[in-house]
């Protein structure tokens, strides 16, 4: 599948030593910056692509080759070469470890939106604003524009988005006569009703899932974390996080949920038979159904994340795009196949192939939002995604180390989901490793 946010699967092979090496210090050894130190002009870019260069990309995209493919037709004086080091913490493992010797990074590498902040704050990433791509703001929606930028600078040209919504089993949901739920209340009720008539089905699943967690309590208005530069704070006591902790706290009390991990054998299957009623997740979840759940095509459809009362914010779950390393030193033709990517044909490459798109003219197109899904039963499921994107919450950040952050959710809090401890005790444990950790790594932590 082509999807960007495959974390989900991955992250948790991360061990929390790799991002030791992360600190506040300079990342060490950049190359020569063919840019030179200032503004780079336009005509600048364009001069490099009529010489012979070979860029290097990291990513796990699978869309991406095309991309170069394209790109290299367009600009046959440039190689791309894009080579698949790993899927997301495989691949930030290298990406951190070449940062560390001061040599051996690519040109341009993926990096999730969550993860932007570790590799900015240190010095390893270039600041776009240097080619003048902070006036491209306006092509990009809000949600996804604000995370690429980092105090002040800017680290990506946004590709895809992960607006949250609700995907849920029509099939199951008619025969035992369960209407859509439009608030988190309801869908408790939903739960509860489910359960009663056959206790094999589940309205959902969750055995900890800190992607998840985090794209719920933005939702509900929360704000945990707070960065300003090496300055942050971590509060999972504020008004949104508790109306989150409150309300799942029931979903896992009534025991609603299915005890089961995502991405396993067993969730595939639940997904599969309806079983497993409904999942939460980002606009990309449809090409996972579509590829691993293609026996239950025409059962599944789209619909707004639940809501909290009359509050309707949504949020972002997942999403990235390709970011420049300071190490190289071919940082003008990168830029222009960095931009290509992401404003140009190859953004439409991307999207073919399933990625939703962060284009503001692309969420304006007609076409585009009155396609047909088959999958989803003839579903206009873009634009529910679109809505979703047009409602997210503002004000969101993420840890400087959101990676390793991810990577100990689980020992934190997963004995919530179990039901040995509550999940505002899981949130706080996992509150005092994230403050003990950030001021390990020099940050000023409250």
């Amino acid at each position: 599948m082509n999807r960007w946010p495959r974390h989900r699967r991955t992250t948790s092979l991360l061990v929390g030593t790799v991002l030791t090496a992360l600190t506040l210090s300079a990342c060490g050894g950049g190359a020569k910056d063919d840019s030179g130190a200032g503004p780079v002009s336009e005509k600048e870019i364009q001069a490099a692509l009529d010489k012979p260069t070979e860029l290097t990309v990291w990513s796990w995209s699978g869309s991406l080759p095309d991309v170069a493919k394209a790109f290299e037709k367009k600009y046959p004086k440039i190689k791309v070469n894009v080579q698949n080091v790993g899927t997301a913490a495989e691949q930030y493992t290298k990406l951190q470890n070449a940062i560390k010797a001061g040599k051996g990074a690519p040109d341009l590498a993926t990096i999730e939106y969550n993860a932007i902040p570790q590799y900015a704050l240190t010095g390893a990433l270039v600041d776009l604003e240097r080619f003048g791509f902070d006036s491209l703001k306006d092509k990009f929606t809000p949600a996804t524009w604000d995370p690429v930028n980092v105090k002040g600078g800017l680290y990506e040209l946004p590709l895809n988005a992960g607006p949250t919504a609700m995907f849920y089993n029509k099939k199951t949901f008619d025969k035992f006569d369960i209407k859509v739920p439009t608030t988190w209340d309801e869908f408790l009720e939903a739960g509860v009703k489910l359960k009663k008539a056959d206790p094999e089905y589940h309205i959902s699943a969750d055995s900890g899932n800190a992607g998840l967690t985090k794209s719920l309590i933005w939702s509900a208005g929360g704000r945990p974390f707070k960065v300003d530069g090496e300055d942050i704070s971590i509060d999972f006591q504020d008004a949104g996080t508790k109306k989150y902790t409150d309300t799942y706290q029931k979903l896992l009390d009534a025991k609603v949920l299915a005890p089961v991990a995502e991405w396993s054998n067993e969730w595939f299957q639940g997904l599969t038979t309806g079983k497993i009623a409904t999942v939460a997740s980002g606009a990309w979840m449809s090409g996972i159904l579509k590829g691993s759940v293609a026996k239950a095509a025409g059962d599944w459809r789209v619909a707004p994340l639940p809501s909290y009362g009359s509050e309707s914010t949504t949020s972002v779950n997942g999403g990235g795009s390709l970011a420049m390393t300071e190490q190289s030193d071919k940082k003008l033709a990168a830029a222009a196949f960095l931009r290509y990517v992401s404003l140009e044909e190859g953004a439409d490459i991307t999207q073919a192939s399933g990625s939703f798109p962060a284009r503001a003219e692309q969420l304006e197109s007609l076409e585009f939002l009155g396609a047909k899904d088959e999958y989803f039963g003839g579903q206009e499921i873009n634009r529910v995604f679109a809505d979703s994107l047009a409602s997210v919450g503002g004000g969101w950040q993420y840890l400087p180390y959101d990676v390793y952050a991810t990577t100990i959710f689980n020992d934190q809090v997963g004995k919530a989901y179990t039901g040995e401890k509550s999940l505002e005790e899981g949130l706080k444990n996992w509150e005092q490793q994230l403050i003990k950790y950030g001021k390990e790594q020099g940050f000023t932590v409250n």
